[in-house]
């Protein structure tokens, strides 16, 4: 089915907010979800003077403030803390890596290719263009990320080969995992040139094929299965190196810039996932079990059978003009 809009795309971001009926939302893009310290610091004092106090996390990984009184302001403070590297291509970095990847489990770390990915979308004048809509995933071979339905992206096969993933399905061509970013990219570019006024790249009729074609390349494996819905990672995740990773359950997606600023404090990397949840990276043992008894009364969940971790709402009254309640 061809799927054409008729106006044009509105996505937030940073500084194209969104004028909601509680004020401005702003929306950051964070690729590969991960935050330092600092960045994370930058979130919650913003977020505490400049808007309601809550820092909203997306289905991409990203997050967002509502209310956000002075959005000239909020954009300055980004630009700062390294979050807003690009004016121009700032709605376009939508890049979700496989969470756990080079820490545990997956087929190969994909780590660095968010970077590249990153680095080398908004060197590109035309890839601005793109709409705010559009996704790129990578996937480390355990198949969360692959099933989110990105627009163009790679799943690891083996640690040097990827196959290609196209409108969220493997198209069943593999290319060498060191070619990913240019790969993804041409097939961004290509996107470009047959979208019309399209936002992603499966409402276009045919357009895995077209793209391939165009690229030059052909289904040479069977695709990939067991794409599927996966929970995200929480509690307490032991890595091979005997480091800890604590993955942190946030009641409808909504971390408050009080425990915000908390995480921040450990000063190790967060991750956030497009489950709406948090990782805390790299603790020794002793601080890990320090961050769960300070952390868990403030709200942050470490239990995986949280009944709150399958509930999901929409922002509500005061904060959509469409909300009965």
């Amino acid at each position: 089915m061809v799927d054409s809009r008729s106006r044009p795309d509105a996505c937030p971001g940073a500084l194209q907010v969104h004028r909601a009926a509680d004020g401005a939302l702003a929306r950051v893009r964070l690729p590969g979800g991960v935050l330092t310290s600092t960045q994370l610091q930058t979130l919650a004092e913003s977020a505490r003077d400049l808007g309601n106090g809550e820092i909203e996390l997306t289905s991409r990984g990203n997050a967002q403030l509502r209310a956000v009184r002075d959005p000239q302001e909020f954009a300055r403070r980004l630009a700062d803390a390294g979050l807003l590297p690009s004016e121009t291509h700032e709605r376009v970095r939508n890049i979700l890596v496989s969470p756990l990847t080079g820490r545990i489990g997956g087929v190969a770390d994909l780590r660095d290719l968010v970077d590249e990915l990153d680095r080398t979308l908004c060197a590109d004048a035309a890839l601005a263009d793109l709409p705010g809509r559009t996704l790129f995933t990578l996937d480390d071979g355990r198949g969360d990320v692959s099933a989110l339905g990105g627009d163009f992206g790679v799943h690891a096969v083996s640690e040097t080969e990827v196959a290609l993933v196209l409108a969220g399905r493997d198209s069943g061509a593999r290319i060498a995992a060191t070619e990913s970013v240019a790969v993804l990219l041409d097939a961004a570019r290509v996107f470009l040139e047959l979208r019309d006024r399209h936002w992603r790249l499966s409402e276009i009729a045919d357009g895995v094929e077209r793209v391939l074609s165009a690229l030059t390349l052909a289904p040479t494996a069977d695709p990939v299965s067991g794409f599927a819905d996966h929970r995200p990672p929480i509690g307490w995740l032991d890595h091979p190196d005997g480091n800890v990773t604590l993955g942190g359950g946030l009641a409808f997606g909504i971390l408050d810039a009080r425990l915000a600023e908390f995480l921040a404090a450990v000063e190790k990397p967060v991750i956030v996932t497009p489950w709406k949840s948090v990782l805390l990276c790299d603790l020794d043992e002793w601080s890990a079990e320090q961050v769960v008894r300070v952390l868990a009364p403030m709200g942050l969940i470490f239990d995986e059978n949280s009944p709150w971790l399958n509930v999901s709402a929409c922002t509500g009254q005061p904060g959509c003009e469409k909300a009965l309640a």
